[in-house]
């Protein structure tokens, strides 16, 4: 693995949840996942109910993380894609995800994992602050 593919890495592991995206029925889509690094490796979480690791399954998926809504002063966006698989997690793996929503839309979560081997690496950082705060306008 890179000095990059490693440096991707640890940010990845900085935070708990990403987007996955690939496509379903010739749609683009994202959906949002949990996310474990293990031996070079991310594990994923998601809820099963929707159908999404079926189209994610034995195909190349990306999958995206960032530190944006963090307020820190160094924001980071790191991007993998690779070939997502269904997996059963070990129990250790299972341990680092830690307890998953009791709901998601109002269905009683049912996780389902996939295991990626990322191929690609990629890494954008922004720094400084920006000159206007931006809210919401309802």
């Amino acid at each position: 693995m890179s000095p990059e593919d490693h440096h991707a890495m640890e940010l990845l592991g900085r935070v708990p949840y990403g987007r996955v995206a690939t496509s379903m029925r010739a749609l683009p889509f994202l959906a949002a996942a949990r996310h474990i690094v293990v031996g070079g490796k991310v594990v994923l979480r998601m809820h099963a109910a929707f159908g999404y690791h079926r189209a994610c399954n034995g195909s190349v998926v990306a999958y995206g993380a960032d530190n944006l809504g963090s307020g820190e002063s160094r924001l980071w966006s790191v991007q993998f894609t690779g070939t997502a698989r269904i997996v059963e997690p070990t129990t250790a793996e299972l341990e680092l995800f830690g307890p998953g929503p009791h709901f998601v839309d109002g269905e009683v979560f049912d996780p389902v994992y996939m295991r990626m081997e990322p191929q690609f690496a990629t890494v954008h950082s922004m720094t400084g602050n920006p000159d206007r705060v931006y809210q919401h306008v309802l």
